[in-house]
């Protein structure tokens, strides 16, 4: 579910030219439009500047990029983007390049993101993970930082998706932290091979990578009371011996055999009731309705 990643650069020095420009010329009343461009750049921040919690929204609309200046928002107005977390690269010498750092943020935004907003299913639809990195320029000037956020891919949404983990009960917590670690594991891992003929290793440590996880969230529903946690956790007892099936598949077909029970095992619409038990968000993001998704 998560977006390509737009850098930061030093190379954005004309991005306020060009919003007082929109702000001046279009249809409608010229001096409305005045107005809304002038906030429009009294609102414009340095990416570098960009904190956890921040609302905002992005001066382009292309998926991917470089950009230098975002406008800051308040939450209670509508917005494209927040900031859910950050994290510092190690301080190596050379760049290590966009790919490498792309894996990092891959990995790592995952993890801030379910800090900062736990449960995916209470998230607004069309809502995913896209980060800033930085450029090899703005590298050589000290840049380590990686901001991970929220942004909706079309539309705007209000408020802010931050959760007080104390909030949170045990139990759901407890339920969270599995459910999300399957979800993470099963994608985190998926091999770039669309055929499991071209990447049989690949696909086994997925599946290796995918029965750990759902391990430890078996092991965190025993301790879940209440009558539909206990039936999840009777199914995924049976889903979890498909999936280390498929990590010790010989070959293939033997991965196919045990592949097909194990990944549709995990319906998100088997989870619903527990859900609803346990006082979480009990509607299926679209974009997940036919795989895991906690």
């Amino acid at each position: 579910m998560a977006f390509r990643t737009p850098s930061r650069s030093l190379r954005g020095i004309s991005t306020v030219v060009a919003l007082l420009a929109v702000g001046a010329t279009g249809c409608g009343d010229l001096v409305d439009n005045a107005k809304d461009g002038a906030k429009k750049v009294a609102r414009q921040r340095s990416v570098f500047s960009l904190e956890p919690g921040d609302c905002y929204n992005p001066n382009s609309k292309e998926a991917e990029g470089e950009t230098f200046a975002i406008e800051v928002v308040p939450c209670d107005e509508p917005h494209q983007a927040q900031v859910v977390g950050e994290f510092t690269l190690d301080k190596g010498g050379e760049f290590p390049g966009d790919e490498a750092i792309w894996a990092i943020a891959d990995q790592r935004c995952p993890v801030e993101a379910g800090k900062f907003a736990p449960d995916t299913w209470a998230l607004p639809e069309g809502v995913g993970i896209l980060y800033y990195t930085p450029t090899k320029e703005s590298w050589a000037t000290g840049d380590r930082a990686v901001s991970c956020t929220y942004t909706k891919e079309s539309g705007t949404f209000t408020g802010s998706l931050e959760v007080d983990a104390k909030s949170l009960k045990p139990e759901q917590k407890t339920y969270l932290e599995g459910a999300n670690a399957v979800y993470d594991a099963l994608w985190v891992n998926q091999p770039e091979a669309e055929n499991v003929e071209d990447d049989l290793d690949g696909y086994k440590a997925q599946a290796e990578a995918v029965a750990t996880a759902l391990d430890a969230h078996i092991k965190g529903l025993r301790d879940i009371e209440g009558t539909e946690a206990g039936k999840l956790r009777a199914q995924l007892e049976k889903t979890v011996d498909h999936w280390k099936k498929a990590a010790d598949a010989g070959d293939v077909d033997a991965f196919y055999v045990a592949y097909e029970p194990a990944f549709t095992g995990l319906d998100p619409n088997k989870t619903v009731a527990t859900r609803e038990e346990l006082g979480l968000a009990t509607t299926v993001p679209a974009d997940d309705a036919e795989v895991w998704a906690g």
